[in-house]
C-alpha cells in the first residue's frame, strides 16, 4: 500500500478510523526525514493492513501542533482511534516492523479499560 497524505482537513477522520494508522511527520529540508522516507515507504508495502500517512510539518502546521512536534522525523501510531505510540527520530526498518507487529498484537479491550481508568483518575484529581 502506498502512503497517503495526512492534512489539516483529513487527519481527524484518519485518526478515528478502525485499524492501525502510522504517521510520519517530516519536512523537505530535513536530512534524517529524507533518509527515513524510503524505510517508511517500504514498510507500507510489507504491512498492507496498516494505513501509512505522511504529514508535511511545513504544510500541515495544525496537525503538527496537535502532536506538539518539536523534532522530526517523528512517528505516531493510532489503533482504533487510540494513540498508542509517539517518538521522534528515524526508526530502522526492523524496529518499525516490530513496532507495527506489537501494535497489532495489543488486546484493545485491555487498552480501552486502561485509558478509561486513566481518564477517570485524571477527572478525580481535577475535581479536588
Amino acid at each position: 500500500m502506498a502512503t497517503i497524505e495526512i492534512t489539516d482537513e483529513n487527519f481527524v477522520s484518519h485518526i478515528e478510523s478502525k485499524g492501525i494508522l502510522i504517521m510520519d511527520f517530516w519536512a523537505e529540508w530535513c536530512g534524517p526525514c529524507r533518509s527515513f522516507g524510503p524505510i517508511f515507504e517500504a514498510a507500507s508495502e510489507r504491512h498492507e493492513d496498516v494505513v501509512f500517512g505522511k504529514v508535511d510539518t511545513e504544510a500541515q502546521r495544525q496537525v503538527a501542533g496537535v502532536f506538539k512536534v518539536r523534532s522530526i522525523p517523528m512517528v505516531v501510531v493510532f489503533r482504533d482511534g487510540i494513540g498508542i505510540f509517539q517518538q521522534a527520530g528515524a526508526l530502522p526498518a526492523a524496529a518499525l516492523d516490530e513496532l507495527l507487529e506489537n501494535v497489532a498484537a495489543l488486546d484493545m479491550d485491555d487498552v480501552r479499560e486502561k485509558v478509561a481508568a486513566q481518564q477517570a483518575a485524571e477527572s478525580e484529581s481535577g475535581a479536588e
